[in-house]
């Protein structure tokens, strides 16, 4: 059968429509079948139920009235009886429908721009699903592409079968981009909106640091280098913390390249950002110590409770340790998740002394002993009263200058301090009205019934719904700052496992749980971590 030119055409145009549109020719078919049915329903009626064909290899055009069968016809226009319906085909039943064929149509102009406008919404939601399923699947990629329009200072790229925006937040500071330039960003998300797929690009998110490193890097490609975490300050600063997993290989020697050359193609992609690259290691201090490089370092004291930690630096490396602005420590506090805290060692040498002078004092007040056996006992290394009242005896007379009679009588004023303490807390706890019952609680002081009081917790019902946070406290970590809040126990030296184990304890005697549950949990607990 010989096509008509015009049905050739209609073929050509889908064809070009595809192609242009990276959309399957079906699918601009199908619009265009959909176009022609909505002309139709102007011309028939917009109540008939008209389906439109369209021969994908002749191009022909069939137009149908689908009549519904019903048992007795009310609008001839759409439904035709069960009896007349038989009469064109014997197996038909309520519920089918009849195709009466339609005269070919000639589409006026009305007609004709009406059909238009489906054709391009149909193929503008084509290509934006389209866009959608190739680029949902290249989020944490780079891609390359050409600035189209700057608009407020955001950049809409050009990438070819899809446009992505970086916005100005994602900018490199003082970056000053044009139409026309050719730019490289990473793909951070990609989302399904009213208007089509928003590709959202980055230059300043740390996977893009890590990508291009990737791409200049052939060890980091190959997985024999990894990049273990990474902190920017966009357009100033980075620092970058590599291992490296064959040991014949020197991580950061390969990172930077021979003469620096691939370490500086990085540096200039992001124009000018200067690069610490780091060997991570495995201890906390040595890798927080080479986090702060260049800096020298002389001293470190862990808190890992609560990831805290403490450097002591030389006088004149207080500057370079901090950087201009904070930007070296808290650049490598982000690197290494640890909070820091950095002193001189004049300061820390300050510090020591305070300590030690107000150990001293507690020991001259609560033993009633003079100025030297209070120094001697804090500079044994005795922080507290308890420690005095519960170690061993040998330990105190084997200080120097010390018998075993007053070891005795140290310890002996220890305790009785203690228990007038406990009493003196006691009183106060029944004077605040928290019950006897908490004191069943293993762990709970004096102190801490006294400070849960002074909250309005006074029941055990009260503390058992209590959370680990509210006890000892927990942190908030926000733009690389990390933020402490304080918690019940916070001056008392309670873990929080310690504190979970006293609600733990105090939800047993509510009633509220019961050893078999709690059995349970341990049980999977276990057997969550086998499957680990």
């Amino acid at each position: 059968m010989a096509v008509s030119a015009n049905r050739l055409e209609l073929l050509q145009i889908a064809d070009a429509v595809a192609r242009e549109k990276v959309i399957d020719r079906e699918i601009v078919l199908a619009a265009m079948a959909d176009a022609i049915q909505k002309a139709a329903r102007s011309r028939y009626g917009s109540e008939t139920n008209i389906r439109a064909d369209i021969n994908s290899k002749t191009g022909e055009i069939r137009l149908q009235r689908l009549l519904e069968v019903v048992e007795a016809a009310e609008d001839y226009g759409t439904q035709i009886p069960l009896t007349l319906a038989r009469d064109r085909n014997p197996d038909a039943k309520i519920g089918d429908f009849i195709a009466d064929p339609l005269p070919p149509m000639d589409f006026g102009r009305i007609a004709a721009q009406s059909a238009k406008q489906v054709i391009v919404q149909k193929v503008r939601e084509a290509e934006r699903d389209r866009q959608f399923d190739e680029f949902k699947d290249r989020v944490g990629e780079i891609v390359n592409g050409t600035v189209k329009r700057v608009e407020y200072g955001n950049v809409i790229v050009d990438l070819g079968r899809g446009e992505g925006i970086i916005r100005r937040d994602e900018m490199i500071p003082r970056e000053n981009l044009r139409y026309g330039d050719r730019v490289r960003a990473y793909v951070y998300d990609v989302r399904r909106e009213q208007r089509g797929p928003q590709i959202f690009l980055s230059r300043t998110h740390p996977q893009f640091m890590v990508k291009l490193f990737t791409m200049e890097v052939p060890e980091i490609y190959d997985g024999i280098i990894q990049i273990k975490s990474v902190a920017r300050d966009p357009g100033s600063r980075a620092k970058i913390a590599v291992i490296s997993n064959d040991s014949s290989i020197d991580p950061v020697g390969a990172c930077v390249g021979m003469r620096g050359s691939r370490v500086q193609a990085v540096v200039g992609e992001l124009q000018g950002e200067k690069i610490d690259i780091i060997p991570w290691s495995q201890d906390p201090a040595s890798f927080i110590v080479n986090a702060l490089q260049p800096a020298e370092v002389s001293k470190v004291v862990l808190d890992e409770d609560a990831e805290r930690i403490e450097v002591v630096v030389p006088d004149e490396q207080l500057s370079l340790a901090i950087g201009r602005r904070g930007q070296n420590v808290r650049l490598a506090s982000q690197l290494t998740g640890w909070d820091i805290d950095i002193m001189t060692e004049q300061e820390e040498s300050e510090r020591r002394q305070k300590e030690f002078n107000e150990r001293t004092n507690l020991f001259m007040d609560a033993l009633d002993v003079d100025e030297m056996i209070g120094q001697v006992l804090a500079s044994e290394g005795f922080a507290q009263v308890e420690e005095l009242a519960y170690v061993d005896l040998d330990e105190i007379s084997s200080i120097e200058g010390f018998d075993e009679d007053t070891a005795t009588e140290i310890q002996t004023r220890a305790r009785d301090y203690l228990e007038r303490i406990e009493a003196e807390n006691d009183a106060r706890r029944k004077e605040l009205g928290v019950s006897d019952e908490l004191r069943q609680i293993n762990g709970l002081t004096a102190q801490m019934l006294v400070a849960l009081g002074e909250d309005g917790i006074k029941t055990v019902e009260d503390f058992a719904g209590c959370a680990a946070d509210d006890l000892v406290g927990w942190t908030e970590r926000k733009d690389g700052e990390t933020k402490k809040f304080e918690g019940l126990f916070s001056k008392f030296d309670v873990s929080r496992t310690e504190a979970e184990n006293m609600i733990v304890q105090a939800r047993l005697l509510a009633g509220w749980i019961t050893e078999a549950d709690l059995a349970q949990e341990q049980t999977e607990e276990a057997d969550t971590a086998e499957e680990e």
